[in-house]
């Protein structure tokens, strides 16, 4: 772990599910959050899980989205460096965008070291999250979801909920061992500062 300022730095790992919301052009959806996970690194208690539920009203759903995106803007305020699997080009943009249609204020820029953006260069090998922690003998397992789950998880069913909260967090849990691992091997570069 890093020290600024005598400190150990305080670390954030996040990941986000969405779903396809409205075609701007033919085959390209925009996106909608259904669920933010956020943890700090070295202390597991902390992780919270924010999920999209139904929503009968406008006003309902805004209030739910500006809940969730609030919740995590707290964390992530409190935070020295945020880290995550590809989360400087999806996850903290769609976040950011969240925040920009329901009137709240952008994210501050934040170091940041992704798995996947800032991990050294090599050829042949998947670089997904899956195939890194099986390369580095992570034994946090990712919760898979077939088309029938995420289909029931972008419809916001009860089992559909339940199953994108064990996916999301899953992903955090499995990715702060595999950032360890790929730290201890030498195979991330240095953090650099995300800018919105």
């Amino acid at each position: 772990m890093r020290i600024v300022s005598g400190q150990q730095m305080r670390v954030l790992d996040l990941d986000i599910e969405n779903r396809p919301l409205s075609y701007w052009i033919p085959d390209r959806p925009t996106a909608e959050i259904t669920s933010i996970a956020a943890c700090r690194v070295g202390e597991p208690d902390s992780l919270r899980v924010w999920l999209l539920r139904p929503a009968y009203t406008d006003a309902e759903h805004e209030a739910q989205m500006r809940a969730m995106l609030l919740g995590f803007a707290g964390m992530y305020a409190q935070a020295d460096m945020v880290t995550g699997h590809y989360i400087t080009r999806h996850d903290l943009p769609i976040i950011n965008a969240g925040m920009v249609e329901w009137g709240l204020p952008i994210l501050e820029p934040r170091l940041a070291q992704d798995t996947k953006t800032d991990l050294v260069k090599f050829a042949d090998l998947p670089k997904t999250q899956e195939n890194l922690s099986d390369l580095m003998a992570v034994f946090e397992e990712k919760v898979h979801m077939k088309q029938s789950m995420w289909r029931r998880a972008n419809r916001l069913t009860v089992e559909g909920l339940a199953e994108t909260e064990r996916r999301v967090s899953s992903d955090v849990r499995q990715h702060m061992q595999l950032r360890e691992a790929l730290l201890e091997r030498g195979l991330l570069k240095a953090p650099k500062t995300w800018r919105p």
